[in-house]
């Protein structure tokens, strides 16, 4: 007999038995109002530490007690996140403080949060359950950018965020912060400028080529403040084909089209924030506004579409479109959503008085914890 064992059944189950290991379910849970590539990214840490990621995301009752007024509305929360393509399932009117029972009830083996501070009304820290039970873990926060830095962005009414010259960040002593304790300054509110790396841009992408037979949408905008309108139009242009790929306008050039301080979000964020959405195949960072038979050929493109929104012309007065009027390519989408981010804007102007002070109880209560762990 040779010196090699031959298989006996106990192996074969033990290897069949390792194919079957378990998968790890990972819980997180947030407000995320106003959705962003920060909160993107917690998930998709969150989900590179397991198999299946559950997201509960709190009602509005529950923000409104513990934080303040939220932006969007809890449906359009809960529709936001289950766009994003890292989550797996999405639990509505999630507990503000997690429990045991919570994490049970899903099948999560633990919690995943950021390393930022999140307490009650009261100060309580909302994980200190899952602490306690050893069952919490931290993520990296994406530093320089969060809800209250958004609302803060158009409540200055600032462009200190744009990038005029892409090669550039923003004069940071130009950036304003929001709700600034004269006490002290807190780690995580404030208005920030995100600085964006190709190791980002890397980790949001898909990195796949469109197949030789998939038929190839484009599409082009803003993308400012990334919200439903756009989830609902990307949806229904991601069924013209097999491959989306969004051109993203530069920041001079969408403020040449909208005025005032837009974009909200610059030229990088507004990519991150896109690259997140589960219909996205690829993005063009910096755009060309209008769409040549150069750039059609160059991508393979087969269909070019654009929403119900007025389609304002190039500097010289042309049709951006028309080019691929011309070819029969060109489609006009209906979503059925009319929200804009003008309107986004309004909403916070309508209520400027009250996230005003949702931003300056926010910090205080942060600068507090901070101190008190500085103590320790």
């Amino acid at each position: 007999m040779s010196g090699k064992r031959c298989n006996s059944d106990e192996d074969t189950m033990n290897g069949e038995s390792s194919k079957r290991k378990k998968s790890i379910r990972i819980w997180v849970d947030g407000c995320f109002d106003m959705v962003h590539f920060g909160h993107a990214n917690a998930l998709r840490q969150a989900k590179q530490m397991g198999d299946y990621l559950v997201v509960g995301v709190h009602s509005d009752e529950e923000i409104m007690k513990h934080k303040g007024p939220p932006v969007f509305s809890q449906e359009e929360r809960y529709k936001m996140v289950r766009a994003i393509k890292w989550v797996d399932e999405v639990v509505e009117n999630a507990p503000y403080v997690t429990t045991l029972e919570t994490l049970d009830t899903y099948n999560c083996d633990f919690c995943v949060h950021g390393d930022d501070i999140t307490t009650t009304s009261d100060g309580t820290d909302t994980y200190h359950l899952v602490k306690a039970a050893e069952r919490y873990k931290e993520c990296k926060r994406t530093v320089g950018i969060s809800t209250t830095d958004l609302v803060g962005r158009m409540l200055l009414v600032t462009k200190s965020h744009h990038e005029r010259d892409e090669t550039k960040g923003p004069n940071k002593n130009d950036l304003k912060e929001v709700g600034l304790s004269q006490d002290g300054r807190s780690p995580y509110t404030g208005t920030k400028q995100f600085v964006p790396t190709t190791k980002r841009i890397a980790q949001f992408s898909e990195g796949h080529e469109p197949k030789p037979n998939d038929k190839i949408v484009y599409v082009a905008g803003a993308f400012d403040l990334f919200h439903v309108g756009h989830l609902d139009f990307l949806e229904k242009a991601s069924q013209y084909g097999d491959y989306l790929i969004v051109g993203i306008h530069s920041d001079p050039v969408v403020n040449r089209y909208k005025g005032s301080n837009y974009p909200i979000m610059n030229l990088h964020e507004r990519v991150l924030s896109v690259l997140t959405n589960k219909y996205v195949s690829e993005v063009i960072i910096g755009a060309p506004y209008t769409v040549t038979m150069q750039m059609i050929n160059d991508f393979k493109i087969d269909a070019v579409c654009h929403g119900m929104t007025p389609i304002l012309p190039d500097v010289d007065g042309s049709d951006p479109y028309e080019i691929p009027k011309e070819i029969g390519t060109f489609h006009r989408i209906d979503s059925s959503n009319d929200l804009t981010s003008d309107m986004i804007v309004q909403r916070i102007i309508r209520n400027k008085f009250l996230f005003e002070e949702r931003n300056k109880k926010k910090e205080a209560k942060e600068v507090y914890i901070e101190n008190m762990i500085r103590k320790q």
